[in-house]
């Protein structure tokens, strides 16, 4: 029997604020919690601060059975007011949360030196103790495991010198139709967004790059082949986490030996299926698994 991969995410752990009342998230975590529903062996590296909702939040970890290496830090667990338009979130985040102070410890470092995959995005760098944690995980990761950036780009916590630097660290890029334009302007990619995503697979060496358009397409594109599916039409209660289970789930399936497009086909069901759930955790159905 083989082992089951092993997943490493760091980054935010936080409540969304959503209109139907508090969810649990956080892309990195989301990301672990997908990748554990389908089989791997997940884990969520953050922080929460010393209060009611980061207790809440720990036995929210617990009940979803995400395993998890987090601190408890003397600042506030963190808080995103998501409003929907559309189904589509809107997120006002809250500064100097716990996560922007994820500490580097032994045990989370001897959990990346063994991981198969490494997840990480853009918005728990915004501060210099979390940057440095993240960066020194990152470190210590293997070299041949995917090295998973998801760019996340969020409200003005990013900088063309930060994505730089997270480019350079990464094997596995994923993007979406908003963040592509953002990239666009500041690394001067061709209009077409095949064309760009070919572009930054070149340029930074992915294995993969992963492209994300809504309701209307996802593509992923490797070093001689690519696959695009449309977006399935389903009954959107929210999409909040949508994306991340996409993420979670390609993961998977790459890591236990399906082809690109089994990974991505594979990916693209359980998205949809989570836009017809609310909140990032919903529980798996038969079918899904």
């Amino acid at each position: 029997m083989k082992k089951k991969p092993v997943v490493a995410a760091v980054g935010e752990l936080l409540w969304d604020m959503l209109p139907s009342g508090k969810r649990a998230g956080g892309a990195p975590v989301n990301f672990a919690y997908h990748a554990s529903r389908l089989g791997a062996d997940s884990f969520a590296v953050s922080a929460v601060g010393n209060d009611a909702l980061g207790r809440e939040i720990m036995r929210e970890l617990d009940k979803a059975g995400i395993r998890h290496l987090v601190s408890v830090l003397p600042y506030p667990t963190g808080r995103v007011l998501v409003t929907l338009k559309d189904g589509i979130p809107d997120y006002t985040i809250a500064e100097n949360a716990a996560w922007d102070h994820i500490p580097f410890t032994r045990k989370a470092e001897e959990l990346f030196q063994r991981a198969d995959c490494v997840c990480y995005g853009s918005l728990a760098l915004r501060h210099t103790d979390s940057r440095k944690t993240v960066e020194k995980l990152l470190e210590a990761a293997p070299g041949g495991a995917l090295r998973f950036f998801d760019v996340n780009l969020r409200q003005k916590y990013y900088s063309k010198e930060l994505l730089e630097t997270l480019l350079s660290k990464a094997n596995v890029l994923k993007l979406n139709d908003e963040e592509i334009k953002i990239l666009r302007n500041m690394f001067r990619l061709p209009e077409e967004d095949g064309a760009a995503c070919r572009y930054l697979l070149d340029k930074f060496h992915m294995r993969y790059v992963i492209f994300t358009a809504g309701a209307r397409f996802s593509a992923v594109y490797a070093e001689g082949e690519s696959s695009l599916l449309p977006t399935p039409r389903v009954s959107v209660v929210d999409t909040v986490g949508a994306g991340d289970s996409f993420s979670g789930a390609f993961v998977y399936h790459i890591l236990t030996g399906k082809t690109l497009q089994e990974a991505h086909e594979a990916a693209v069901k359980v998205s949809a299926f989570v836009c017809t759930c609310s909140g990032a955790w919903p529980a798996y159905s038969r079918e899904i698994l």
